[in-house]
């Protein structure tokens, strides 16, 4: 094991056990649903209740458009999400969760409660919620660098 791993490793390590166990278990629990990958995990992650768009989504998620645009169509083709009318732009579209959508996001997030319980019993509960409250803190601007 690298002694020598910074934080954002750590982190990224971190989320990809859970984004591991969330997509074996969510393979588990939808038998003949599609495979999601962990972009489209993300994606309906950060997406709001009423709609967001692929611009905002791509913000969110720290990748191009192209790519949150990639996801979210292959999302569509699930059966996952919908597109709908902006309701001030006639350029914009918004991307929302399907009813089946709302399901899927519905069973990922009990699983997501799962797995938080299990790193509990792992590393402890006192662990755990000193880290959930150190990622709660607000971290402000990232510095800029020289």
């Amino acid at each position: 094991m690298d002694v020598n791993r910074n934080l954002p490793q750590l982190l990224g390590e971190a989320r990809n056990w859970f984004d591991q166990a969330l997509l074996a278990a969510m393979g588990e629990t939808d038998g003949g649903a599609p495979p999601v990958s962990p972009t489209q995990l993300q994606l309906f992650a950060v997406l709001d209740e009423d709609g967001t768009t692929v611009s905002e989504l791509a913000r969110r998620m720290g990748v191009t458009r192209q790519t949150a645009h990639q996801a979210v169509h292959s999302l569509v083709a699930a059966g996952l999400l919908e597109q709908a009318r902006h309701p001030t732009s006639a350029r914009q579209r918004l991307i929302r969760r399907t009813p089946e959508g709302a399901r899927a996001h519905g069973r990922a997030l009990l699983v997501l409660e799962r797995l938080e319980q299990e790193l509990a019993d792992r590393i402890g509960r006192e662990t755990v919620d000193a880290l959930r409250a150190a990622l709660e803190m607000p971290w402000g601007d990232p510095p800029a660098t020289r």
